[in-house]
């Protein structure tokens, strides 16, 4: 084999200088698996500011522009084999299509981009490369959620019938973006995060999530956005209805400004056989109730664990595993599907479940049309 599983997959960054949160998330999810080596990166703004998180992380090659890493990195040898893109949104499309037009695996963060044109334009250009994309929604990687996906599957809850999904936070409570927080100024700032707040942060994560486990797409929603924070043009709390395909029909609510949430992703799938309930903050424990049963609840790793949770489960149960587990598994299946492709296989069948460019048009569309929806007084639109 030309490229054997144990090889270190070397690897870029663009974006995620050394004081910016996901940055370090992402260097910490690909290092626990010991699948890649972080070799570059184009880190910052400006080449001086690059340089000196390149220097402070420890990285040996450090570039003053995405563009410029893109065909330095495509001509050597020993140039990398795939790059993170963890910038704010407005920057993924153009640093994604210069790496794919060189042969190199993206791995981007989410949403997919801030506009409906750069999406389809990116779109284009992974069908136009051999190398894979794939999009960080990190949730999928979580054990109990594997598991939930494959219950639900196998019919354990019979035909779906009802989705309900929500994610508040509190920290933009405050206006903090009038007080020089990075992570608040381009998220609440529309020419970089563009036309969605709350509904393309963390509403697309519960979006992904509810469709990843009930195997269903949502084909239409009526949304109602507020700002509820004066001076604010993108929206801090979103309400939605949804429909899904075959029938079912769900909620969804993402807020930033819900005091007393941090993360508090949940996730509630209803069939005419049973029902499942997850909480991202309590993420090991999946409560499973058959229908005229007692509630049960199964753990990872542990008695009713199958096999599709276990095999993204890295300790024994009772010992807990959380976001940067289930972040690294997604880094973890990225290299198993890089290796695949590198020795021939189908892109499409070595991507497995991993998120990808699919996955970020259906969140494009969904922010899309919450927009949408709200501007028309919450009227159903469809995806």
């Amino acid at each position: 084999m030309a490229n054997p599983q144990n090889k270190r997959i070397r690897l870029g960054m663009v974006g995620g200088g050394n004081d910016a949160f996901i940055g370090g998330v992402h260097r910490i999810a690909a290092r626990i698996d010991d699948r890649f080596e972080l070799v570059a990166g184009a880190l910052s703004s400006t080449p001086e500011k690059s340089a000196a998180s390149a220097e402070a992380l420890g990285i040996p090659r450090s570039y003053g522009s995405f563009a410029e890493m893109a065909k330095a990195e495509a001509a050597r040898e020993d140039g990398i084999e795939a790059v993170s893109i963890v910038t704010p949104n407005h920057v993924h499309a153009a640093a994604a299509k210069a790496f794919l037009a060189e042969g190199i695996h993206v791995i981007c963060d989410k949403p997919l981009t801030s506009t409906m044109k750069d999406a389809a334009d990116l779109e284009q250009a992974v069908a136009d490369s051999k190398a894979l994309f794939i999009l960080t929604h990190n949730y999928t990687g979580y054990p109990m959620i594997r598991q939930a996906r494959d219950m639900v599957a196998s019919g354990a809850l019979g035909t779906i019938r009802i989705v309900q999904a929500e994610y508040p936070q509190d920290w933009l409570t405050s206006p903090l973006e009038t007080e020089g927080l990075k992570q608040a100024e381009w998220r609440t700032d529309p020419s970089r995060s563009g036309a969605g707040g709350s509904i393309g942060d963390i509403g697309t994560h519960a979006h992904n999530l509810a469709c990843f486990v009930s195997g269903l797409r949502v084909e239409s929603l009526a949304a109602d956005l507020q700002c509820f924070v004066a001076g604010r043009t993108l929206d801090d709390n979103a309400h939605m209805m949804l429909r899904f395909e075959g029938g079912a029909r769900g909620m969804l609510w993402s807020s930033q400004v819900a005091p007393g949430n941090e993360n508090a992703l949940k996730l509630r799938i209803y069939g005419e056989k049973g029902g499942l309930e997850w909480s991202q903050e309590d993420p090991n424990y999946l409560w499973f109730t058959p229908h005229g049963a007692p509630k049960q609840l199964l753990t990872r790793n542990g008695a009713g664990a199958t096999a599709v949770s276990q095999a993204v489960s890295r300790i024994p149960g009772g010992h807990p595993e959380g976001y940067l587990e289930g972040f690294a598994t997604i880094y973890n299946e990225a290299a198993d599907a890089i290796r695949a492709v590198q020795d021939g296989a189908d892109r499409a069948a070595a991507m497995g479940v991993l998120p990808g460019i699919a996955e970020g048009m259906e969140g494009m569309r969904f922010i899309n049309a919450c927009v949408t929806s709200s501007a028309n007084n919450a009227g159903w639109t469809t995806l």
